[in-house]
This record gives C-alpha cells, structure tokens and sequence, in this order.
C-alpha cells in the first residue's frame, strides 16, 4: 500500500484541478478522509483477522462496492459539502476508489479486493511500480522507508500533479466554456 501520506493525492489532485467548478474546500477535505479510511482495516491484523479473510487488509474495505457505500454516505451529506447529491458522490466515490486502485500498483502483498462481495479474488495491477509501505511508522523512517516515498513521489505525486495539471488547463480551455462563452477576466 502507499502510505497514508500519498492516498489522499488523487482527491487532492481533482480538487485543484476542478477548482472553481462545483467542488467546495469542504468536499475535498471530505475526500482526503475517504481516501484514507479503507486503511482503518489494518487494525484487523491486530485483532488477528487472518490476512487472506475478506475482512483483513486490503479486502472489503478496498473494494469498489465499499467506495460506493462511502460515497453515498457522504452523498447524504452533500447539504454539508455544498453541492450537490450527485456532484458529492461522484467524487467522493473517485476518492475512495483510489485507494484500493492505488493499492494495485504496489509491489507488495497479496493483491486487493477490488471486486468484493462479487469475488474474494485479489487483484494487481499488471505493472506494480509503486514500493509497498511497511506498516510501522517506525520502519518508514529507515532506508527502505525513504524508497517507499521517492517511489510515491515518482508514481502517486507526479501523476496527480499532472492530472490536476490538465484538469486546470481543460477547465480554462474554450472547449470547457462551450462555443461563444468567454473566460471570466483574470
């Protein structure tokens, strides 16, 4: 798994670069927290959830279904956020989503639950690029910890930047406008 640090890059990424469209500071602050909660399943490890169960790391909670269930919670909300239902959903679903995606690209573990409650099967992604993270704050800070980073700079942080990038370079394009709509003055 990437860290707890870099999960919250892609909600963080489609907030900066949906800027001024309807997404609010609290949506995305709400994003960030879902996009780290499927992780609260490591404290089944503790409890002694055998590793392989659904309900150990990186099953259920990395699901889609569960980043749907997420997502819709937080739909209910939306009054909170200051959106609407549907913006609210969609993005907190792309939140959540992102976890267990991310999860994919690591190089480590037994693969993610993507598909849950359809399957039990574990998935990778078919490149795995990003070094997996140890699950000790303490073991981060070593030389291992210290890869686990520069390759989530490399593999998490720089493809978001370029996303958030893009999304601000399509939002301020005359294609995003629509025909005869010009820019707001700068």
């Amino acid at each position: 798994m990437p860290t707890v640090l870099s999960h919250p890059a892609v909600p963080l990424a489609l907030g900066a670069g949906l800027a001024g469209t309807t997404l609010t500071g609290r949506l995305v602050a709400a994003g960030v927290l879902v996009s780290v909660v499927p992780d609260l399943d490591v404290l089944g490890l503790r409890l002694g959830v055998p590793y392989g169960s659904p309900f150990a790391h990186r099953g259920f909670s990395h699901s889609l279904a569960f980043a749907a269930l997420l997502a819709l919670s937080g739909a209910l909300l939306h009054r909170l956020w200051r959106v609407g239902r549907r913006t609210a959903f969609l993005y907190l679903f792309a939140a959540a989503a992102s976890h267990g995606v991310l999860d994919a690209f690591t190089d480590g573990g037994r693969g993610v639950a993507l598909l849950w409650p359809f399957t039990v099967a574990r998935y990778f992604a078919p490149i795995r690029p990003i070094a997996v993270a140890p699950l000790s704050a303490a073991r981060l800070v070593s030389r291992h910890g210290a890869a686990v980073l520069l390759s989530e700079l490399l593999y998490v942080w720089l493809p978001a930047t370029l996303l958030a990038l893009v999304l601000t370079a399509w939002r301020k394009s005359p294609l995003a406008r629509g025909p005869g709509k010009s820019a707001a003055p700068p």
